[in-house]
């Protein structure tokens, strides 16, 4: 009986939540990819990239789709994020490390076509060894949190030597 009633609140969520989805979807968009803008990424990420939002707005609440285009060698540093992000790779090698120190020992590679989702709090860190576009799904406002403050480019702190 308790089984049968958790799977039915459990069933009542997820319909609330797909409900609660499409009612935040009330315009349609399609993007071809040549008519993508690319621009500058938000200010807390390392320079040297582009991005794209494709949907919503990450700075606000509610859900986003931010495409960004990293070049060769392109990384970012140990950092979080308070809400939970859903990465899939759209071309090229991006590869992912778990932890508070960037060690390029444990990361993994993931090729185009790839899916991974990071729950809040998670720490984690980005090698770029070909260049690479991801798409980010979220619910804004977006954030990211450097587990090293010195690695924050919004903070212009020059590394230690």
């Amino acid at each position: 009986m308790k089984r049968k009633l958790a799977v039915s609140l459990a069933g009542v969520a997820m319909v609330c939540s797909f409900a609660a989805m499409a009612e935040m979807v009330d315009t349609l968009k399609v993007f071809l990819p040549q008519d993508i803008k690319w621009g500058a990424t938000p200010p807390s990420l390392p320079a040297g990239a582009e991005a794209a939002v494709l949907y919503g707005n990450p700075t606000k609440e509610g859900m986003f789709a931010l495409r960004v285009k990293m070049p060769k060698g392109y990384k970012i540093a140990p950092h979080t994020h308070p809400k939970p992000e859903v990465i899939t790779v759209i071309s090229g090698k991006f590869s992912l490390g778990l932890g508070s120190k960037a060690d390029r020992a444990n990361i993994e590679s993931l090729p185009a076509g790839s899916f991974s989702s990071m729950p809040p709090g998670v720490g984690h860190y980005v090698f770029v060894d070909e260049d690479a576009v991801v798409q980010i799904n979220s619910i804004g406002p977006w954030s990211i949190d450097y587990l090293d403050p010195k690695d924050d480019p919004r903070l212009n702190v020059a590394p230690a030597k």
